[in-house]
């Protein structure tokens, strides 16, 4: 193993002595032509590879391209050990790596700050600690932490990123390089499909915060429609990010939430949870239709009861206040979600016109994914300003005005999402395949199988 380190050993002693010259001198007006594109973390591992006697350790981004054959192995706890298997074989296309600050950069809230920080690991009694050094020059700068070991060894080991920061590459003119980004925050273009998307703003929102993903091959295809277990997933993803609000989804189902929903299927405990917890319901024959697309009004009845079943975790009133005058839509009336999407168009706009343009919600449309990430943000942004307010709690005995029980949207998940419509819980009991049922709802996808 020793001698089988060597090549690497002898790069990374080459990159540590270049970092301080190269990774510091990218000019600033270069780096802002660049962009980022969101990519598949699984494929990817931050490794503290040791130079020389393992004194020194210094940042290795590896790269799963093909599944031909495997880059790394992993083994172990505290810290996790890594094996660069790409140094046994022939790697070229399908293994990658970055050894230096010409090969990675930190990227904080779209902009590119290799110019302005080095990357370096640093060692405390215990931990080996990845670091954003400011350069000498760039004044009012601070050290930034960018992840842990989580223990110490001579060897190779995985570095954790915090949970704020994610792996992103750099584009240039929708082109994507093989530059990798110690991202945080917003990417200006998080997808090249999404670049003039009317929910731009909100969907790289949504992605920084983790409760909506893109899919493999780098795209987030925002038309596409969102399904009911992708629904819940993602709505379920999106309270995580709210103060004060903690709880806990089993990783498994304890058995088949609904007929039609086995235990063993990727998303059937946060299924199970939400129904639970009344934020979705299945349809009026016992099933869910984990993947029948959710429409518009369904999301809407789920984003309402997910939006009180966190106010009520955060000891709030569990009641939706009115933020804005409501919308006075031209095609809800005797809908049997007109209430609650009426009530969601006061409450910080989660409910909003077709593509933002006049006055018509249509809402047995399936909810596309662009939407679905603009909405539940909306959702997520109000909640967390009524608990930063401090909204009084609700009266002993009180309970949640349920409007109508739609089913709940699912985080974002590596793979593609198409939503279903879950069964609203005040919805009329007329067969699914009528236009104004209230089915069950649809999550975006999440980076999940």
């Amino acid at each position: 193993m020793k001698l089988s380190l060597r090549p690497i050993v002898q790069l990374l002693a080459f990159a540590a002595s270049a970092t301080f010259a190269v990774g510091a001198t990218m000019p600033a007006a270069r780096a802002a032509t660049f962009s980022e594109r969101e990519i598949d973390q699984s494929k990817f591992v931050l490794v503290a590879a040791p130079i020389g006697n393992g004194n020194i350790h210094q940042l290795l981004i590896l790269e799963q391209i093909s599944s031909e054959k495997e880059c790394w192995s992993e083994s172990g706890s505290n810290p996790v050990v890594v094996d660069p298997l790409l140094l046994n074989f022939d790697f070229t296309g399908l293994c990658g790596r970055s050894v230096d600050q010409n090969g990675y950069s930190i990227r904080v809230d779209g902009e590119d700050l290799g110019g302005r920080y080095l990357v370096q690991i640093q060692k405390t009694d215990t931990d080996m600690v990845l670091m954003g050094i400011p350069d000498s020059k760039a004044g009012g700068d601070q050290v930034i932490e960018l992840g842990r070991t989580n223990g110490k060894t001579p060897g190779f080991a995985k570095i954790i990123l915090n949970p704020e920061w994610r792996l992103t590459k750099r584009s240039f003119k929708k082109k994507t390089l093989g530059h990798v980004y110690l991202s945080k925050g917003i990417s200006a273009v998080p997808f090249p499909d999404v670049e003039n998307d009317i929910y731009l703003k909100d969907i790289s929102q949504a992605v920084a915060l983790k409760f909506i993903a893109g899919f493999e091959d780098n795209t987030f295809r925002p038309l596409e429609s969102l399904t009911r277990e992708q629904l819940v997933s993602m709505i379920l993803e999106s309270l995580k990010n709210i103060p004060g609000v903690n709880f806990t989804v089993p990783s498994q189902a304890s058995g088949n939430p609904y007929p039609d929903v086995a235990a063993s299927r990727w998303s059937a405990a946060k299924i199970a949870f939400a129904q639970q917890n009344d934020i979705v319901k299945g349809y009026p024959d016992g099933t869910f239709q984990p993947t029948r697309k959710v429409t518009r009004a369904e999301m809407m009845a789920v984003l309402k009861k997910a939006a009180l079943y966190a106010k009520s975790l955060g000891g709030l009133e569990t009641q939706l206040a009115e933020k804005q005058p409501a919308l006075n839509f031209t095609d809800t009336s005797g809908h049997w979600a007109s209430t609650v999407i009426t009530e969601m168009s006061s409450y910080c706009g989660v409910a909003s016109p077709l593509n933002e343009k006049g006055l018509a919600f249509t809402p047995n449309q399936s909810a596309q994914r662009n939407y679905a990430a603009a909405a539940t943000l909306r959702t997520l942004n109000c909640v967390k300003a009524d608990a930063s307010t401090g909204a009084s709690p609700a009266p002993a005995g009180a309970t949640s005005d349920p409007a109508v029980a739609p089913t709940v949207p699912l985080p974002s998940v590596p793979q593609p999402s198409v939503p279903t419509t879950p069964a609203a819980p005040d919805a009329p009991t007329t067969p699914p395949s009528e236009s104004n049922i209230a089915p069950t709802v649809p999550m975006p996808s999440v980076p999940k199988p």
